[in-house]
């Protein structure tokens, strides 16, 4: 097979320890008047207000709009909208979560080209480069920072709804593990997870045939060279440090490792997309209103599972980046078992819960957990296992009774046979 690799990604990554200082001046090279997006409790913080500071010592204008709310309603959207264009904005930054990040894709692209976010949805549909975005996280999970998607809330959706374009990545990138460090345990906890689903997602997505036109045709275009660079990446940082960042916050090391991690993971998924766990997370999420995080955490194990057969290789290379102890030569279904026990007992550790039933899902929503999961074609297209009725239903009932073995009983009796 013929090497192939392809990346997105902003102009600018900058990483490090105290990164966030060199805001100012990637400010004033993307504009004068900038408009700042974040929530209102960052917007209290005594280093956001720094941050601003500097930006205005720097020689620009500033405006901030403190009022994303979290699951990122498509109302908020509009106030940024409204508060850029009367403040004449020509450069975004956004610093935050995962939900300020992508608040601030939204309102860059809709002061570029107008309308409404309904009028992006879908993949390829921004027509042409948006207003400079700078995004700065305060989360180590989303990876929104690298990444040319924003999902938001529409109250006429069931379900969150995306808008994938190359045009939404940010200019640049500034990762500052201090901005991390009063997260919470919950909330390092949930996001560390996602970012690990992020990395192993990516790792696993199906690989498509490199044509001339994929990157056209595709926002994620599945697995290759770049992206399982990063993906790998990101599950060894993320898996040295996700439970020692939880455990104890005041580990700096551990929250350097986090946070290399989570960006890792959006650059391995930014390319090349994500697949089931997303897939289920989307109407899990609505129904429970659990965080994002922790619905595709409790899916992934069962994800890995039921994919077993058609990535072993994959959850083998996976195993081995978490420090599971296997032959160089093995892969084997045992092997990639090990993996998935690994990641299931990792999540375990650090408060991850194990079913649908415990996030709150009712059997009698199984069938339009099924339904919308399947509706989801750009993450079930990337599934290494190709996806059906039946089979989501299958996955969808052994994640709700919490019965991870059911699915590899399942595979083992098929391939005996």
């Amino acid at each position: 097979m013929s090497l192939f690799g392809a990346i997105r990604s902003p102009n600018n990554i900058v990483f490090g320890v105290g990164q966030r200082k060199s805001l100012p001046k990637f400010a004033g090279r993307a504009g004068q008047r900038i408009l700042v997006i974040t929530d209102e409790r960052l917007n209290a913080d005594n280093a956001f207000r720094d941050l601003i500071d500097a930006i205005q010592t720097n020689g620009c204008q500033t405006k901030v709009f403190a009022g994303v709310i979290a699951e990122l309603p498509v109302e908020c959207i509009a106030l940024g909208v409204e508060a850029g264009r009367s403040f004449g904005a020509d450069c975004v930054v956004g610093i935050g979560g995962g939900s300020c990040l992508d608040a601030a894709k939204v309102i860059a692209l809709l002061l570029a080209h107008g309308g409404k976010p309904a009028n992006y949805y879908g993949e390829f549909k921004v027509p042409g480069p948006i207003l400079p975005l700078i995004c700065l996280p305060t989360t180590s999970g989303t990876g929104s920072e690298v990444t040319p998607v924003a999902v938001l809330t529409d109250p006429d959706r069931a379900v969150k709804i995306g808008i994938a374009s190359p045009y939404l990545i940010a200019q640049t990138a500034i990762c500052d593990p201090e901005l991390t460090y009063t997260c919470p345990a919950s909330l390092t906890a949930v996001s560390g997870a996602d970012a690990l689903t992020h990395a192993i997602e990516a790792f696993t997505t199906a690989r498509r045939e490199p044509a001339a036109t994929l990157v056209h045709d595709h926002v994620f275009i599945g697995k290759n060279a770049f992206s399982d660079y990063y993906a790998l990446q990101a599950v060894e940082h993320i898996g040295a440090s996700l439970k020692a960042a939880v455990t104890d916050g005041g580990d700096l090391i551990a929250r350097e490792r986090l946070m290399f991690g989570a960006m890792a993971a959006g650059l391995a998924f930014g390319t090349a997309g994500t697949a089931a766990a997303h897939a289920v997370q989307y109407p899990v999420g609505a129904m429970t209103h659990t965080p994002h995080g922790t619905g595709v955490a409790v899916m992934m194990p069962y994800v890995m599972q039921f994919n077993r057969d058609w990535c072993t290789a994959e959850l083998v290379r996976i195993g081995a980046a978490l420090g599971v102890p296997t032959s160089p030569d093995e892969v084997s279904a045992q092997a990639a078992d090990a993996a998935i026990d690994a990641v299931a007992a990792l999540f375990e550790e650090i408060g991850i819960p194990k079913s649908l039933a415990d996030l709150g899902v009712g059997p009698e929503q199984l069938p339009t957990v099924v339904e919308q999961a399947l509706g989801s074609a750009r993450l079930i297209k990337n599934n290494p296992r190709p996806m059906d009725g039946p089979s989501m239903e299958l996955l969808v009932k052994a994640a709700f009774v919490g019965d991870r073995l059911a699915l590899a009983g399942r595979q083992d009796q098929r391939k005996a046979g």
